[in-house]
This record gives structure tokens, C-alpha cells and sequence, in this order.
């Protein structure tokens, strides 16, 4: 019972946040024009802005240090990020979410484990349904954009990638109310976050001013170590698979450095590019998440 509560709870904190982040992504880059769309969005928005604030509130005391340290919940441009983000669109973000997620401690379940199961439960419940109308709604905005049905200042790849995000983590969900505890098989969820952090290096080096020049080759290298470690996804030997983990740590480390870089000159204003303030801390928070996940394995395997 306190494992559930405590994966749950931690995946919310991290992939509640990131479904949030989409809706205003999706949002701000609706024409003025396309109301029924923007509304759809802004709906989205709120209802997990909701649910995110009542994992927030069930989480204090119930969730691991290391998850909270890892910089994957909020990180230290988060707050400044938000506020930028909603200055430059007009969209409401509730920032007292960041600020009570940046007072969240850590610890075990201190009062009556069976409360804590029914409301975790219930919230797993409500998240697994605005996920399927999410899922659902992002599938037909891809194919309205293919079908020229729709403008957005999106790319047809990023809306593709946002809705492998949310595939995952309704999995994840999925197998948690299923009684499965286990963390993904290893070389699945390389394969999985690889190709996230090469199509984030894709659309950094596409949002970026073409005068960037420096940013948009550094960018284009990461997609291409990303592209070769995708390729070798599938070593046959132990040999081969703790050196393949080991070349990606490595990658990852370099590349959230870059991210982190990038978050401290957009929201400096000293990078010239298209990038939301909040965008660049959102990839930021992914590279952190992922990162985590592959130090977790390199100690499970020695």
C-alpha cells in the first residue's frame, strides 16, 4: 500500500505538471481565431492544474528525498519561468503550486494507511480519465494540422511527442492501479527517453533565431548523439547494454547541462529565440527526471 501511494504520488508530481505544461503550450499557440480549440485547452489547463494541486497536498511526507532533489518536480527557474511565461501570454498559471511544491518534504505515511490508499486511488481514477480525453483530443489536433484542417505555431513533431508523453503516463498509471510496482524494463525506457531528448534537441534547434549559431550546432549534436544511441537500442550481451547505459548517462549529464544553460539565458533574456520561458524549463525538468532514472540503474547494476 505505501509503495502505491508513493509512485503514484511521485508520478504525478513529475508527469501532472508536464500534462499542465502541454495544454498551455497548446494554447498559446492556438490562432486568436480558433476559439473552440483555445477553450478546449484552457479547460485541460485548469483540470490538471486541479489535480496537480492535490497530489502537491497529498505528497508532503509521503514521496523519497532523491525525488525531490533531483530537480524534476520544480527546479530553481521554475517560479521566475511561470511568471514570464503568463506576462507573455496571457495565460493563468497558479505559481502557489510551484511555491508549495518547493516547501514538499519527504517521509513515510504517518497516519492511517488506508485513508491515503482511497484518496490516491481516487485521484489515479480522475487523472486516468482527463488523460484519455487528452490522449483522445491530442490525436485530433495531429490530424487536423496533417489534414490542413488546423494552424498552429506547433510543430507536427511536437504534438506527436507530447502525445507519446501522455501514452506513458497513463501506462504508468494504468500499471499502478494493476498492483505492478516495478520500474519499466530498462532498455524500453531508454528507448523511450532517448527519442524524447532527441526530438527536444529538435525543437530547441528549430526555436532558436538562425543567428544562434553556436546554440543551434550544439543542439544539432545532441540529436545526433541521441540518433546513435536509438540505433544501438538493442545491444545482445550485458557487456553491451552497461556500456550502451553508460554512453547515455554520460550524454544525458552533458545534455542537461546544456538545458540548464538554456533555462538561465531565456529567462535571463539572453537568448535570442521563440522558446516559452516556461518550455525551456519544462525540457529542463525531463532531462532531471530521465537523469535520475539512469543513476537509479547504474546502482541497481554496479
Amino acid at each position: 500500500m505505501e509503495r502505491y501511494v508513493v509512485k503514484s504520488l511521485e508520478t504525478h508530481l513529475f508527469f501532472g505538471r508536464i500534462m499542465k505544461e502541454h495544454s498551455v503550450f497548446l494554447l498559446a499557440a492556438f490562432p486568436a481565431s480558433e476559439t473552440q480549440y483555445r477553450r478546449r485547452a484552457d479547460w485541460f489547463r485548469m483540470q490538471f492544474e486541479q489535480a496537480l494541486e492535490q497530489a502537491v497536498q497529498l505528497a508532503n511526507g509521503n514521496v523519497r528525498q532523491q525525488v525531490l532533489n533531483a530537480g524534476e518536480v520544480v527546479t530553481e527557474f521554475t517560479e521566475k519561468a511561470e511568471r514570464q511565461t503568463s506576462c507573455l501570454t496571457g495565460i493563468p498559471i497558479q505559481v502557489r503550486i510551484t511555491l508549495a511544491e518547493q516547501r514538499l518534504r519527504s517521509g513515510r505515511m504517518q497516519e492511517e494507511g488506508c485513508r491515503w490508499e482511497r484518496q490516491v486511488r481516487n485521484l489515479n481514477r480522475r487523472i486516468l480519465r482527463l488523460l484519455d480525453g487528452l490522449i483522445t483530443w491530442k490525436e485530433e489536433i495531429l490530424q487536423d494540422v496533417l489534414d490542413c484542417r488546423l494552424y498552429t505555431a506547433n510543430y507536427p513533431l511536437l504534438i506527436e511527442h507530447i502525445l507519446r508523453e501522455a501514452r506513458w503516463y497513463r501506462r504508468s498509471l494504468e500499471n499502478l492501479e494493476k498492483g505492478c510496482f516495478s520500474e519499466p524494463d530498462a532498455r524500453t525506457e531508454e528507448v523511450f527517453w532517448n527519442q524524447i531528448m532527441m526530438e527536444h534537441a529538435e525543437f530547441i534547434r528549430g526555436f532558436l533565431d538562425p543567428t544562434e549559431c553556436e546554440l543551434i550546432n550544439k543542439a544539432d549534436d545532441f540529436v545526433g548523439e541521441y540518433s546513435r544511441l536509438l540505433e544501438m537500442s538493442c545491444p545482445k550481451d550485458a557487456g553491451g547494454r552497461k556500456e550502451l547505459s553508460r554512453m547515455t548517462r554520460e550524454i544525458t549529464e552533458q545534455y542537461q547541462a546544456f538545458k540548464t544553460a538554456g533555462a538561465a539565458g531565456i529567462t535571463g533574456c539572453q537568448v535570442r529565440s521563440v522558446i516559452l520561458p516556461l518550455l525551456a524549463d519544462h525540457v529542463l525538468r525531463e532531462a532531471n527526471h530521465y537523469l535520475r532514472i539512469l543513476v537509479a540503474e547504474k546502482e541497481k547494476i554496479g
